[in-house]
């Protein structure tokens, strides 16, 4: 684990094979740098100069206490001042979930930066299931109660089915849902009521989206309710982008189906597959 300054906040970030090609990961909501843990010496061995950090409000970076400090932008400032850190000028990135969204949003600023997009279990707009009134009255918990206070009520209403692959991964990977709870437990609650709100409510990009050039994989889990409509979207409205379905896994299929996640996304980010369609 290394510390980077990114302006105002420091970030503590998970890195491998520097010297190498740049590559960027971005994880979601209450994630967590080691989401992707797992990888970094796989990517670094491909030839990867790997950065997976821990976004502001999340793990062990900063976790600035004011609610305007938090935004998808902000995010992608963040991103974009740790790869100006790093003396990145171009690099490739991977984006999960809300990490997918805040690479939507530097793509669509500074679109001649990112070299490859992978878009993995992401919306393009407000995320489906998430009610503005709803979030609005969690919202309202946190500020006045505290997060143990929010999860606690969360815990206690009504939960909808968890996917099959999901299940599957918390019974058989020692530690999985203590690793899930750790993460949420170490978010900022700043951080999660202003994600929370923006999340639920931020303009849909799908149009903007439409207009990049550089070329895209949309990855997403088959079990993946929420994410796999806006997915087949994004694929179909990018010009340059195709999609994977991953099978046997939902929102996190780089636990959940990792081997098939690796092959959708290491080869494109490396573009053996164009290579490999010319050969053959």
């Amino acid at each position: 684990m290394t510390p980077r300054t990114v302006g105002p906040v420091q970030l503590q970030v998970l890195e491998a094979g520097e010297g190498g090609r740049p590559l960027l990961l971005s994880h979601g909501f209450t994630g967590a740098k080691e989401d992707f843990g797992d990888w970094m010496d796989a990517f670094a061995a491909e030839g990867w100069w790997v950065v997976a950090p821990d976004l502001r409000g999340h793990g062990d970076s900063d976790q600035p206490a004011e609610e305007e400090l938090y935004s998808l932008g902000t995010y992608a400032t963040d991103l974009f001042t740790l790869a100006d850190d790093l003396d990145w000028a171009r690099f490739s990135m991977v984006g999960h979930s809300m990490g997918g969204m805040v690479a939507q949003e530097m793509v669509l600023r500074s679109p001649d930066r990112i070299e490859r997009l992978v878009l993995m279990d992401t919306h393009h707009g407000p995320v489906e299931g998430l009610d503005p009134d709803t979030v609005a009255v969690a919202v309202d918990v946190l500020r006045t109660q505290g997060l143990p206070a929010l999860l606690e009520l969360i815990a206690m209403l009504p939960q909808a089915p968890k996917a099959p692959a999901d299940l599957r991964v918390r019974a058989e990977r020692p530690g999985y849902i203590e690793f899930g709870e750790s993460k949420v437990n170490r978010s900022a609650p700043a951080m999660y009521a202003a994600m929370g709100i923006e999340l639920s409510s931020r303009v849909d990009r799908l149009a903007e989206l439409s207009g990049l050039t550089m070329p895209v994989r949309v990855v997403v889990g088959a079990e993946d309710k929420g994410f796999i409509g806006a997915s087949r979207r994004m694929a179909d409205a990018i010009p340059t982008a195709d999609l994977v379905v991953i099978p046997d896994a939902a929102h996190s299929p780089q636990f959940e189906n990792p081997e098939a996640w690796w092959a959708a996304v290491e080869p494109f980010l490396a573009a053996r597959e164009a290579a490999q369609q010319l050969v053959d």
